[in-house]
């Protein structure tokens, strides 16, 4: 559960039903249908997922699950999913301390990306973590770093494509990459996103054969003038 409310901070929303008194819709969203399935499984839902496009260029396909249940909603305001999320200033949400890895590896798997790339011919990974909540990252940030023991990320504003709004984003390189990994998947867990799981799977075979640390600046290629401190 504190997997799915990670990823509902991502990628799901909570919305008061306006033809109906007290009524609350928890909508998920996902392009991956079967990752959807998985989580629709975790919630133990009847609802059926719906298909939907995108209204930006390219109309990619998104499926989605709808949950007309009162008292998960309430659950989820209860814990810090303010309605139009997207729109409100999201606070740091309740999860305790033992579920909070989990917490993250949804959050990671909804908003969240991995790639490896080169400089100078050297391989290098990258984590990063976006919201459009200014005061959930910083939260959001801070809590993660303690936890893995290591410094406080920078928070960066990057500005929204397509229409998009803005986000903020905090970037992992490297051996901070490998605590991460660690933390989100120590426990063994079976809900996860694989295609992003792989990526640090590769990573540990590049790194085993052919890796040599440099000591390159960590932000190359990135605009440091937007970058915003906590």
């Amino acid at each position: 559960m504190a997997y799915v409310l990670g990823f509902i901070v991502a990628d799901g929303s909570v919305w008061k039903r306006k033809d109906r008194k007290d009524s609350y819709i928890m909508n998920i969203t996902s392009k991956d249908r079967r990752h959807l399935e998985k989580i629709k499984e975790a919630i133990s839902s009847q609802y059926k997922l719906g298909l939907k496009s995108s209204g930006y260029t390219g109309r990619k396909e998104y499926s989605f699950i709808q949950v007309s249940n009162k008292e998960i909603c309430e659950d989820l305001i209860n814990l810090g999913i303010v309605p139009r999320k997207t729109y409100n200033n999201l606070n740091s949400i309740k999860v305790p301390d033992k579920y909070f890895p989990d917490f993250v590896r949804g959050f990671f798997d909804g908003d969240g990306s991995v790639y490896i790339y080169k400089v100078n011919g050297t391989s290098q990974i990258k984590v990063a973590f976006r919201s459009t909540s200014f005061s959930f990252i910083k939260g959001f940030n801070r809590r993660l770093c303690e936890n893995l023991n290591i410094s406080l990320k920078t928070i960066h504003r990057e500005e929204g494509k397509e229409g998009k709004m803005f986000q903020h984003a905090i970037y992992f390189y490297i051996d901070d990459c490998e605590e991460l990994a660690e933390f989100m998947y120590g426990n063994n867990p079976t809900l996860y996103l694989p295609r992003k799981r792989q990526v640090f799977e590769k990573w540990k075979s590049i790194k085993r054969r052919h890796y040599i640390k440099h000591n390159y600046p960590s932000k190359i290629g990135w605009r440091l003038k937007q970058k915003v401190f906590a």
